[in-house]
């Protein structure tokens, strides 16, 4: 690929269409042959705002293939007022949405991801503002009036979803009729092959106003008589209006690859061209434009035609569009093979949907691509004639079949054109099969789901168990990186710590049950202090399996143990882990070697909570865990540190077979001497004062001296920490002694402890335990670095189900209650009265 342009990777899918509330909905209606096209009653045409005369006129079809909750927003979710959500085009509003879903899809958070993201979009006509908001006076004598275009009009289409996404690449609005959103995803690769962006979302958006209708057959229009899309069938007579939308997420694939991104498929080549004059009108299409446009596409790509086989077409199902599509396509493939690429619209399935359909097409063969199956062509019997179809590459297909590869990848093309004649053609490819990746160290998955409201947390968690219950090929930790890494974290949270698949869909069914969410628990911005319960709380083999499954701990553990061991002459991993240690059991007698150990143990785990981006504010340690603090301040460093460590337990060793305070704290006093003392860099309580230690007396020995004749109350210190809200204490040590006693203490209204590790007498293992104190840190309001918690294990990002929005109904309608349709003022506007 060194002498080619470098394929664009397909990392995200968002839409919502006829149907289908979501792209795994709208891909088993297209496998399963699924016609998403609704016949409406009168009196539902009537209650919309038709004119009565119209609807029951006998050239009226009342079908079309339309969306539900068209007219429903989740505006507190995108910091809408009321006021704002009903003046607001709903075709901005789906569109935000659609976005935010397809950013979700990648598996990345815009507000962490590293690059610029893109905007390139379009809409069809805006109907709300002439139809709706300049016919209600309500509207139109409010103060809403001067401010109501930016929500309405298509300049800013691109650019209000960036705005309330916060994205910061380039967000521009394309418009180009019915090809509009295919040539938005053009312009989003080269985009991103010139390096203006670093992800790019493009696609469309399309509602008529009223959002629920049908139309009239007019004579050379577009439309079919029988309400039913035929596309290359040999009784099309036209395609049926489509409401909806579809928004794709693009990357470079060497980024892609890089980030282990959920890939769906490749575009390795694309092209847009126009009609120009050479055509019968302007709303001709032109046979020869459009092979060139594919042609073209295909040159880029730079592979052969007999190696694609899926055509996602234009397809409208017009007796004059089909055949000249047809002779196009045949033309730009230019070999003598026959009926070996399958041909298929969408707009079969879920009509046209005018700027948007073009990305609707692309999504239904990235999809076909993604999971190895061209889906079937409804509503298909017998070919048109006039496509001589036998005599072309291409074939029908009337059923969903297996799509296996042959001696390249599986390749498609997707045709999108225009009245106008601005056209576009886009070659895509399957993606690459994904690199293996090595299984989890931890036995256990750490899940995060979080949201606005209670009901949005509970409809998450429900919608996650029904995925997780559906697709059998999801890895536990794939999803658990995904949610951790690749979502929003919004105030109200929620964690699960798993071991499966099954344990975590009983989790999330759980979570979802009414009540089971409780909405004043919202997340804020929280101060940590470590907390270090010293040589008392030594417990051997409570961090054995820790050890074995954290990098970060182990290698600080070693460190330690390396340190230690010409000062001991011996092994203080011995001690930590004796269940798993294979060298000599030696320290056992030596009164220096459980408070190193614990000391160790607890600067590892202090080191691990650092890497994962919890960094303490504040400390305090009781007894000799003191000492670690102070390390970690910066006051002393690791090695002067396990010596001084050693020192006060052989001065309390000397203490305890009776020796004078005064003279063993000396003794200690001369050995901190003869290491070098700086001023703490992070607060922490003095065990001698209760107080904050001073850089004054953190640099004097005789005041590391004096903690060991006279120690202030533990207590004392939790009082100091109680004086400032939002604090959240850590106990980093390998039990929850410390936590316990905050519990005790009067202050324990104003403070929040957690243990680091599961405390002797609790029935959780220690890894467990671990994932279960991170996850009540972020759900707390403590940031967690989730790339680096993951550590060297390469999970990767998969599609999950999207935010669940709230939704509510925002609409301002017409005084009259009724719109006045142009061209009833004529004596016939049928098909009946006119040539054909």
């Amino acid at each position: 690929m060194e002498d080619a342009v470098e394929p664009i990777a397909v990392v995200g899918l968002a839409g919502r269409l006829p149907g289908a509330p979501t792209i795994e909905a709208f891909w088993r209606n297209q496998r399963d042959g699924v016609e998403s096209v609704t016949r409406f009653s009168t009196r539902q045409l009537v209650d919309a705002g038709w004119p009565k005369e119209m609807i029951t006129h006998p050239d009226y079809v009342p079908a079309a293939a339309v969306i539900e909750d068209a007219d429903h927003f989740d505006a507190e979710f995108f910091g809408y007022t009321e006021e704002q959500a009903r003046i607001s085009d709903p075709q901005q509003r789906i569109f935000a949405e659609c976005v935010w879903h397809a950013l979700e899809d990648t598996g990345h958070d815009p507000s962490r991801f590293d690059g610029s993201v893109g905007v390139y979009a379009g809409c069809f006509a805006n109907k709300y503002l002439p139809l709706n908001l300049l016919a209600n006076a309500r509207f139109r004598g409010s103060l809403s009036a001067f401010s109501a275009r930016p929500y309405n009009d298509k300049d800013f289409l691109a650019t209000r979803a960036a705005y309330l996404c916060d994205l910061r690449g380039p967000a521009m609005t394309v418009q180009s009729a019915c090809s509009t959103s295919l040539v938005a995803i053009h312009l989003a690769c080269q985009a991103l092959l010139g390096h203006e962006c670093d992800m790019a979302l493009a696609g469309g958006v399309a509602l008529p106003v009223p959002l629920i209708g049908g139309y009239p057959v007019v004579a050379g229009g577009i439309f079919a008589r029988d309400g039913h899309c035929r596309p290359f069938d040999a009784a099309s007579s036209g395609t049926v209006p489509g409401y909806g939308v579809t928004v794709v997420a693009l990357r470079r694939l060497s980024d892609a690859l890089a980030d282990n991104d959920h890939i769906r498929a490749l575009v390795i080549g694309s092209a847009v061209n126009n009609d120009g004059s050479a055509k019968f009108g302007f709303n001709a299409p032109s046979m020869q434009a459009q092979a060139e446009v594919i042609a073209t596409a295909q040159a880029v790509a730079g592979v052969e035609p007999e190696s694609i086989g899926y055509i996602e077409a234009h397809g409208t199902g017009t007796p004059l569009g089909d055949p000249i599509e047809v002779a196009g396509l045949t033309k730009a493939f230019d070999t003598g093979e026959r009926g070996f690429c399958a041909l298929g619209s969408t707009k079969a399935n879920i009509g046209h949907l005018d700027a948007a359909a073009g990305a609707a097409g692309f999504a239904r063969a990235v999809l076909a691509l993604e999971h190895g199956e061209i889906p079937p062509s409804i509503n298909f019997d017998a070919p048109n004639p006039a496509l001589l179809l036998d005599r072309t590459p291409f074939y029908v297909p009337t059923t969903a079949r297996p799509w296996p590869r042959g001696a390249t990848p599986r390749r498609a093309g997707v045709s999108a054109f225009a009245v106008g004649g601005t056209n576009a053609h886009l070659v895509l490819q399957e993606a690459p099969a994904p690199r293996a990746t090595e299984p989890d160290a931890r036995d256990r998955q750490l899940l995060v789901l979080s949201a606005r409201s209670g009901k949005a947390l509970a409809d998450a968690a429900s919608s996650l168990a029904d995925r997780l219950d559906r697709q059998d090929d999801l890895d536990l930790a794939d999803v658990a990186h995904t949610l951790r890494a690749g979502r929003r974290a919004f105030p109200l949270r929620r964690h699960l710590v798993c071991r499966d698949r099954a344990e975590a869909t009983a989790a999330l069914r759980a979570l979802a049950r009414p009540g089971a969410v409780d909405t004043a628990e919202d997340a804020v911005a929280r101060q940590v202090v470590f907390m270090f319960p010293g040589s008392a709380s030594h417990r051997p083999d409570a961090a054995t399996a820790i050890h074995r499954a954290e990098p970060v701990f182990a290698r600080e553990v070693d460190r330690c143990a390396e340190l230690a061991r010409p000062l001991l002459g011996h092994d203080l991993r011995a001690l930590l882990f004796p269940s798993t240690w294979d060298g000599p059991r030696a320290g056992h007698d030596d009164p220096r070697g459980v408070p190193v150990a614990a000391f160790g143990l607890q600067w590892a785990l202090a080191r691990l909570w650092q890497s994962w981006g919890v960094h303490p504010t504040a400390m305090i340690g009781e007894g000799d865990g003191e000492y670690v603090a102070a390390c970690l301040a910066g006051v002393i460093d690791l090695a002067d540190a396990i010596a001084i460590t050693a020192a006060g337990a052989e001065a309390r060793s000397h203490a305890q077979a009776g020796a004078v305070p005064e003279a063993y704290a000396s003794e200690f006093a001369t050995e901190v001497a003869r290491h070098a003392l700086k001023p703490p860099q992070v607060p922490y309580i003095c065990a001698a004062t209760g107080s904050w230690m001073t850089p004054r007396d953190a640099t004097e020995p005789a005041h590391w001296a004096r903690r060991l004749r006279e120690a202030a109350p533990f207590a004392d210190g939790l009082r100091e920490l109680a004086a400032e809200d939002g604090r959240i204490l850590l106990e980093v040590g390998p039990d929850s002694t410390l936590t316990e006693a905050v519990a005790r203490q009067e202050t324990a209204k104003q403070l929040t402890a957690l243990p680091s590790l599961a405390p002797a007498h609790g029935g959780r293992s220690g890894p467990a335990a671990l994932l279960d104190t991170v996850g009540r840190l972020w759900q707390s309001g403590v940031d967690i670095d989730w790339d680096a918690f993951r550590g060297t294990s390469r999970p990767r990002r998969v599609s999950l189900p999207g935010y669940p929005f709230q939704r509510s109904r925002y609409w301002i309608g017409p005084d009259s209650g009724s719109y006045a349709p142009l061209g009833l003022e004529e004596a016939s506007w049928t098909s009946h009265s006119s040539p054909s």
